[in-house]
């Protein structure tokens, strides 16, 4: 049998030595392998036709960080959107610290989950408003007066802290004593400056001196006042403010309501006047594939819709594979036409939650005139657009918990609606 294959393999070799060699069957082997190389090449160009994309605007704004793994997008968000308020103004770029929010926030929740008993959340989340109540309250920071690392770690890396701080305050809630004593709380905020760093209550900026509060109002100049959360939900009134019943509404702020289409219009009018836009928003969609192609969007088929064998396919698929098959991505396709009660039922079903903090910075178009939002996400350069992806404005309107704008950012019609 060794002879054999032997035999076979060097009489192979040597038949296809003298085809090649063959000057007719060289000239054959050539173009064959010219059609393969052909057919590569268009297979190569029509994959990367896929989603294109011209900006229509683009607002100034600061360079994409990195939350890593902390779950404080809320807070990544909303010193980007401050950074940009600022660059609207005129005033200089600046790297406002996120952990300086973070912390504060932690300090406030405590105090807050104690006295409710461990009734309401407590975890490293938040809501859009925590940005402006810390700014309110405290003020702000430069990056470099609280970077927010005091662990062995390059990156914000929580899961540590955040189940070591829990544990602190569901023990003084259990209440072994009986009775509460007088340094919970400088138990909780010296352990919460083990991890972060204590809190500046002075710094030099640029050769000046300042409080965080000086700094919020003299270097900054954002006036939180300026600022209103507005979302679109029928279980409350229109064009009246109420307190959205998501988890990490701590502070059980407000937000205005208004109709889904006048929502959009806000965002849409914001971004053309120069205003960006915080963006709170559901990225467990399907539709949410900014990882693999740069882009969330809502295809107008969905697994609901979709024929048992197309159902199969894909629960046989991986988390990552479903991001990017069923659904192919391959070029814009129609997407599902959103309407207020199709946006509620989502909510009401908690397929639309609170998940995550971004930051709208412009608009574009693709290849088909179709018009998306460009947003600046807080993953670092995570994917080709080196951390920004595209949202269309059906994405927007379904999977939105709610935006936080400036108030001179709402077309004047609809601020006369809200009494702003």
């Amino acid at each position: 049998m060794l002879k054999f294959k032997l035999f076979y393999y060097f009489s192979a070799r040597n038949h296809f030595y003298q085809f090649i060699m063959h000057p007719i069957k060289k000239g054959l082997l050539l173009t064959l392998m010219l059609f393969i190389c052909s057919t590569v090449i268009y297979a190569g160009n029509k994959d990367e036709e896929g989603y294109k994309f011209e900006i229509i605007k683009e607002l100034a704004h600061t360079t994409v960080k990195n939350q890593f793994r902390s779950g404080t997008c809320w807070s990544f968000a909303g010193m980007s959107f401050f950074e940009a308020e600022m660059l609207r103004m005129g005033k200089p770029e600046v790297d406002l610290s996120e952990m300086f929010e973070v912390s504060h926030c932690y300090r406030d929740k405590a105090v807050k989950y104690v006295r409710m008993q461990g009734n309401i959340s407590f975890g490293p989340g938040g809501e859009l408003f925590d940005d402006l109540y810390v700014l309110s309250n405290y003020g702000l920071v430069p990056e470099n007066a609280f970077p927010g690392i005091q662990y062995d770690e390059e990156k914000h890396v929580h899961g540590e802290m955040d189940e070591v701080l829990k544990k602190m305050v569901d023990a003084v809630v259990e209440n072994k004593n009986k009775k509460l004593t007088s340094v919970w709380d400088k138990a909780f905020n010296s352990t919460l400056d083990a991890y972060l760093g204590d809190l500046p209550a002075e710094f030099t900026y640029e050769g000046k001196s300042y409080t965080p509060k000086k700094f919020a109002s003299d270097y900054c100049g954002i006036n939180p006042n300026d600022y209103v959360q507005i979302t679109s939900f029928t279980h409350h009134p229109f064009y009246q403010p109420f307190i959205l019943e998501v988890s990490d509404n701590w502070l059980w702020s407000q937000f205005y309501n208004v109709p889904l289409d006048e929502l959009q219009e806000i965002v849409d009018n914001s971004i053309q006047k120069g205003f960006s836009v915080l963006w709170a928003a559901d990225v467990s969609d399907k539709g949410f594939a900014t990882t693999l192609k740069n882009i969330a969007v809502v295809p107008e088929k969905i697994p609901a819709n979709m024929t048992g064998a197309e159902i199969a396919k894909w629960d046989s698929l991986s988390e990552k594979d479903k991001e990017a098959s069923i659904y192919k991505f391959e070029k814009p396709g129609k997407e599902r036409v959103i309407t207020q009660d199709i946006r509620q039922i989502a909510f009401d079903n908690l397929e639309t939650t609170d998940d995550h903090a971004m930051h709208l910075i412009g608009l574009a178009k693709d290849q088909n005139g179709t018009i998306y939002y460009k947003v600046k996400n807080s993953w670092g350069n995570y994917n080709k657009l080196k951390g920004y992806f595209y949202a269309s404005q059906p994405y927007l309107r379904y999977k939105t918990t709610a935006v936080m704008v400036n108030k001179a950012a709402i077309p004047e019609v609809i601020r006369k609606k809200l009494k702003l």
